[in-house]
């Protein structure tokens, strides 16, 4: 239900803090700066007169794209955008509703970030979490102070109202997960509390009129009722229809190739994961022989992965395949290359190079196709906000060059994995290829700490191959959303038959995960850990000690460089 004027027509008596129209983020100025276009699908994935978003605005919260997952859930497309993004960008998604994210700040320090002006003025609802909250307190005429004491973790809400909109079908009190240290010491005109925990007296707000704040973050699972909150506010507040769906997206998405491509060429690049596969069949199916796909062998793949992969894609996918082994080459341009952005960057580039030589040997190219997702996109970019940090490259992201001579052609950049993993089960991709476990670009050059070499490389397969082989004995392959060794680039003394060793320590990682935006370390079965260990250290003779890897993401990373 769209709002109408807001209660709080008192206007002139809430300052609502305007932002300047900036570009409407970093990772739009890569792809531009990189292909002169924008980037391929959007919200246009579904179809003109039903088009319908819900936008997330990013205030920096390390939960910030959870949200926007726990919205397409719901099948509603949702988009996470910068605080600063000007209206002309957010009209294009046809937002029936905005979602102000969490974030560091404090909204009384001086430079604190807020929501545009157009984001009241839209009279549309809007759903403030944690600092988003305390942003609708402050812009409309509420007060915030620091708490007395912060409150982080588990919380039992008890409902107020037990009739808002928001809560149907919830129970009248429910554990939440609270994050902030700041309170909500009075409420704007026309509010009222809805919910409260033991130390927030106003853990609910609304003002009966489309716009609330939550205290609590209901995205991340610790809220069991979260995705139900979440749900209610998109369907009973915004009134939308749920049409985000994977089949509207490959139907669009082929009109949108079709249309973006015209009589052009495109290559793409095959790495034998699912996100090169499921490009590389939308866009045979969208043009046909206009694609060529090119497998580069960067040297930096597992053991029997050349022919596997060769294997799968000329068996399911009968398109025109091109191989070329790079090897000597990419090893060549990593030769004293010690620091994992650095290693990101001279990959990445390589890669690049590559594909435009290939590309004039097939003839006339104009697009370079990508597996490129929106968890690479976020995480590569300075910010999709100016409030939160880059974290590494991805190297079909910021590891590409700043000119380059292709137009990309990135068909799956705003869908997280498991998004691309049910377009390719639409599409008719076999299961070994939609469930493969996620490989990073960059290959096993991340997994070696410190310099890539022939020697290391062959040391580091032998060990993965044993984890994946332990792995899949014991049928966990499918239960985990990444397992692996890491070589790193510490030795130790050990002794194995009655001899003195000083041989390499490896790292085994296995995590699960929903979309590697955050990940917790897997509990494997003691037996499976004893014999990944005992297998390695007597099957690879320059291994001596084994660890395994017991950190979530935060604080770590999945990959280790």
């Amino acid at each position: 239900m769209a709002r109408k004027t807001p209660k709080q027509t008192q206007a002139e008596s809430r300052r609502i803090a305007t932002t300047g129209d900036i570009e409407v983020s970093t990772y739009l100025e890569i792809a531009k700066e990189i292909s002169g276009e924008q980037p391929a699908v959007t919200a246009e994935a579904v179809s003109g007169a039903e088009r319908e978003a819900v936008v997330v605005i990013d205030f920096g919260s390390q939960y910030s794209m959870l949200i926007a997952r726990r919205v397409r859930e719901c099948q509603v497309y949702c988009e996470l955008l910068p605080h600063d993004a000007p209206w002309e960008k957010i009209a294009d998604l046809n937002p029936r509703g905005f979602i102000l994210s969490g974030g560091p700040s404090s909204v009384y320090e001086p430079g604190a970030p807020l929501a545009p002006a157009y984001i009241y003025e839209s009279h549309l609802p809007i759903l403030g979490i944690c600092y988003g909250m305390q942003v609708i307190t402050k812009q409309l005429g509420g007060l915030v102070a620091p708490g007395a004491k912060r409150e982080y973790g588990h919380a039992i809400l008890h409902l107020s109202d037990p009739d808002s909109p928001l809560f149907a079908g919830l129970p009248p009190s429910t554990p939440v997960w609270m994050s902030h240290g700041d309170k909500i010491e009075e409420m704007p005109p026309g509010f009222t509390a809805l919910a409260y925990t033991e130390n927030s007296p106003i853990a609910v707000m609304g003002d009966g009129d489309g716009i609330f704040g939550l205290q609590f973050h209901p995205e991340v699972a610790h809220t069991p009722e979260g995705k139900t909150i979440l749900r209610n506010f998109v369907y009973r507040v915004c009134g939308c229809k749920g049409n985000w769906t994977m089949g509207n997206f490959i139907n669009e998405s082929l009109a949108r190739i079709k249309e973006q491509v015209d009589g052009g060429r495109v290559i793409c690049a095959l790495s034998g994961g699912v996100d090169s596969a499921v490009v590389a069949t939308i866009i045979h199916r969208a043009i046909g022989d206009q694609l060529t796909c090119i497998f580069v062998n960067n040297g930096l793949l597992r053991r029997e992965e050349v022919e596997r992969t060769l294997k799968v894609f000329q068996q399911n996918l009968g398109m025109n395949i091109r191989y070329v082994d790079a090897s000597e080459r990419f090893l060549a341009r990593l030769k004293g290359v010690t620091d994992p952005e650095m290693k990101r960057k001279v990959i990445g580039e390589e890669f690049i190079r590559v594909f435009e030589e290939e590309a004039k040997k097939v003839g006339r190219v104009d697009f370079l196709a990508q597996g490129t997702l929106y968890p690479d996109v976020i995480e590569s970019t300075s910010s999709v906000s100016t409030a939160s940090a880059k974290i590494k490259t991805h190297h079909n992201v910021g590891g590409l060059p700043a000119r380059m001579t292709l137009k990309l052609l990135e068909p799956l950049r705003y869908l997280f994995k498991d998004e691309v993993r049910q377009v390719g089960l639409e599409l008719g991709l076999p299961e070994e290829m939609v469930w493969r476990q996620p490989f990073p670009g960059p290959g096993l050059a991340i997994r070696i700490i410190g310099e890539v070499t022939k020697e290391k490389l062959e040391i580091l397969r032998s060990a993965d191959f044993i984890v994946m082989n332990e792995i899949k004995k014991a049928k966990l392959y499918r239960q985990l959303w990444q397992s692996f060794a890491i070589l790193t680039d510490v030795k130790s003394v050990g002794v194995m038959g009655d001899y003195r060793t000083y041989g390499y320590l490896i790292a085994i990682r296995a995590v699960t995960s929903e979309d590697a935006m955050t990940a917790d370390w897997a509990r494997l079965p003691y037996e499976v850990l004893a014999r990944i260990s005992s297998r390695i250290v007597n099957e690879v003779p320059e291994v001596n000690r084994v660890v395994y890897d017991i950190t979530s993401k935060p604080p770590s990373t999945i990959e280790w460089e």
